[in-house]
């Protein structure tokens, strides 16, 4: 049966007592499970198609390698065998150069001999001087050793970068970097971010 096809019983009981007399209605559902609901049957439909789809096309895929088998053995089989092919040498194409060069260019080192060599090599050591003395004073002062700042020095001009939340720390950084020997200048490219 199916969900709907419930049955109802009720029983009426009469309790009588010597103060009063009550009457009690009770009532039952009843289901019969002894039928298959149509849900089932749908179920058992849907499952006997597709076996039989299934069947079906199995046959037909045996059908179709007997008859191929079939036409195989009846026609006769050539082979024909090619020569490799040669390989040719790979073609080089060369392209001439182009008519208009750009004319060298031409450095000539400064004059004084070996005092303009100096010059470079005791800038590089003053800026990595420099910029040791300034990653330690960003990395010792507390309130701006955990913001992130970086600085690079070139020829004693120190640029800094990173982002902070308010203007007083980017000044306060500036006044950092501007307090240690050999800096020149500083260019502030820290971003206020709120």
């Amino acid at each position: 049966m199916a969900y709907d096809e419930e049955e109802a019983r009720r029983s009426r009981v009469v309790v009588e007592t010597p103060t009063e007399r009550r009457e009690v209605v009770h009532s039952q559902s009843v289901r019969d499970n002894s039928g298959i609901s149509a849900g089932m049957v749908g179920v058992l439909v849907v499952v006997a198609i597709a076996l039989i789809t299934m069947l079906v096309l199995f046959w037909m895929s045996s059908q179709q390698t007997t008859d191929n088998a079939n036409l195989a053995a009846t026609q006769p089989t050539t082979v024909v065998q090619q020569p490799a092919p040669v390989q040719q040498p790979p073609v080089i194409v060369q392209q001439p150069a182009p008519a208009t060069q750009p004319a060298p260019i031409i450095v000539t080192p400064p004059a004084g001999g070996s005092t303009g060599s100096t010059v470079p090599t005791e800038s590089v050591n003053m800026d990595s001087t420099i910029q040791a003395a300034v990653d330690k004073k960003l990395s010792d002062d507390p309130d701006v050793s955990t913001l992130g700042i970086t600085a690079s020095v070139i020829d004693g001009k120190v640029t800094l970068l990173g982002t902070v939340k308010t203007e007083a720390l980017k000044s306060q950084v500036a006044r950092l970097v501007k307090q240690v020997k050999g800096v020149k200048s500083v260019d502030n490219q820290i971003s206020v971010i709120a």
